[in-house]
């Protein structure tokens, strides 16, 4: 069992294609973002999250959510729906090298 959970896993990986997040591509799709959000990440007003600082897995997931419709939100949706998988990739990469501070 454990010998076919690590060949299962390590098919996955091999068959996952390696893409390293661009962060200055990030950073100029993320001025889309800056009206809500802050240029830095930093939101300007409590009712929208600062991004700065996130981690970048875990907007990844929400962006694609957002994207899907599986998370609805009638400011985000549409954003998200406009964006490619390494688009998402790329802000959520930016968003993370940001210091929360």
């Amino acid at each position: 069992m454990k010998i076919l959970l690590m060949a299962a896993v390590s098919a996955l990986v091999l068959l996952t294609p390696a893409h390293a997040a661009d962060i200055a591509a990030g950073k100029a799709k993320a001025a889309m973002c800056a009206g809500c959000h802050g240029g830095a990440g930093i939101s300007p007003t409590p009712i929208w999250p600062n991004l700065a600082g996130q981690k970048e897995q875990y907007l990844v997931h929400q962006l694609k959510m957002f994207r899907s419709g599986e998370r609805k939100n009638s400011q985000m949706s549409p954003m998200a729906m406009a964006l490619t998988d390494e688009d998402i990739v790329n802000i959520s990469a930016y968003y993370a090298s940001l210091s929360c501070q």
